[in-house]
Parts: C-alpha cells; sequence; structure tokens
C-alpha cells in the first residue's frame, strides 16, 4: 500500500495549498469536497452555496457524518493500491473514524495552522468563496459544533505551522513528508 495523508485545519489555514504541493510531487489528490460539487452537478443544479449545502445535507442524512469518507471509500481503497495519496478536506470525526478503521496506522493526519486573525485575513482574501469576519467565525463555529472538526485536528500525527512564507511552508511540509518515508521504511 502507498501512503495516505489527510490534511486537515480550519479554513484559511493553508490545506489546498499542502494538498496542491502534493499533488505535484506526483500524489494523486482526493478533494472531498469534490463529492458535493459532483452531486450538485450531478442534480443539474447551479453550483451556489444554498445547492451544495442542500446536497451535503442529503448526503449526511443519507450516510451520516461519515457521509463524505463512505461515499469517497472506494476510491481511496483504489488509489492507495497503485499511488501515493493525499486527501482534502477530511472534517469531522465520524471521516476519521471511518478511514482509521479501513486504513488503520497507514493513514497520516498532517494539520496546517496558523494564527486566526492571519487566517480571517486569508479567507477574506482569497478568489475563490471569501468570507468576511462574521462569516468565517459562524463557520468555525458551525464546522467545530455540527462537524466535529477539532477532532481530526487534536490527533493530527503531525503539525504544520502557516504563519511564515510560503517557502518556510514548503520546507517544513517536504520534512513531514520525509518523516513519513522515513518510519514506513522501518
Amino acid at each position: 500500500m502507498k501512503k495516505l495523508i489527510a490534511i486537515v485545519g480550519m479554513s484559511g489555514s493553508g490545506k489546498s495549498i499542502a494538498s496542491d504541493y502534493l499533488e505535484k510531487k506526483g500524489y494523486h489528490k482526493i478533494y472531498f469536497g469534490g463529492v458535493v460539487l459532483e452531486k450538485v452537478k450531478e442534480a443539474g443544479l447551479e453550483d451556489t452555496p444554498e445547492n451544495e449545502k442542500m446536497i451535503r445535507e442529503k448526503l449526511r442524512a443519507e450516510h451520516g457524518m461519515s457521509a463524505m469518507a463512505i461515499v469517497l471509500l472506494p476510491k481511496i481503497q483504489e488509489s492507495v493500491k497503485t499511488q501515493d495519496t493525499v486527501l482534502d478536506g477530511l472534517y469531522s470525526w465520524d471521516e476519521l473514524v471511518v478511514l482509521k478503521k479501513e486504513f488503520k496506522n497507514h493513514l497520516k493526519l498532517i494539520c496546517i495552522n496558523c494564527d486566526k486573525e492571519l487566517r480571517y485575513s486569508r479567507v477574506a482574501t482569497r478568489k475563490v468563496r471569501p468570507l468576511n469576519r462574521e462569516e468565517i467565525e459562524k463557520r468555525d463555529i458551525a464546522e467545530i459544533e455540527n462537524l466535529a472538526k477539532g477532532g481530526p485536528i487534536a490527533m493530527a500525527d503531525y503539525f504544520l505551522f502557516n504563519n511564515g512564507s510560503l517557502e518556510d511552508y514548503y520546507q517544513r511540509l517536504d520534512e513531514i513528508i520525509h518523516d513519513i518515508e522515513r518510519k514506513d521504511e522501518k
């Protein structure tokens, strides 16, 4: 089985940057949010936050809080047979439980973290789905209370603090990947 890494953290911390970086290094990226986007498209709906929320809630009503992991599990199982894989967007404790049951200690979690004010500033100025301070605070609270997002963050194997330069960020990510590879060789 190839490497399996999940990137976790709060909105604006830099999760997508890490996932994209690993994808450029040859990892197959599986985007958890892609499940919702795909289902919105299949339903012939416009891609709006309201439609995404409706589909997300429908999936969770059908499969519980582990819906995204359950839907993506066959794709993840297939991917790790032949290629290193990075999971972008693992959110809930229930999703982590499903993946840990299947992949046990083979799954490594990297938590991306940064100072709250910096994170809020990044979210406010990003090109895709920018949010103002009130919106991001509400989202943070909803993700912690409704998705149990804190569990995967607390249980991370590695922490990458993203307060500095992009060069520092990539250097620390490379150190983490090297450590994972070193431990896999044992």
